[in-house]
């Protein structure tokens, strides 16, 4: 029997998404007022794009 490999999500709740990159709520809330981490509203809920959580660790961590 094969598995399928896990799929990475496209959007995850707040507390996911602080926990992802380390940093607390209020900094995370910061991140998404200043434009720097994206989000989309389903519904009532509030979701972080992982791809915006990837961007801004690759623009923390400066050319290679």
């Amino acid at each position: 029997m094969t598995t399928s490999p896990p799929v990475e999500p496209i959007c995850v709740r707040i507390n996911d998404a602080a926990r992802m990159i380390g940093v607390g709520r209020t900094k995370l809330y910061e991140l998404i007022a200043s434009g720097e981490v994206e989000t989309v509203k389903l519904g009532k809920s509030t979701r972080v794009i992982t791809a915006s959580l990837h961007r801004l660790i690759m623009r923390q961590r400066g050319p290679e």
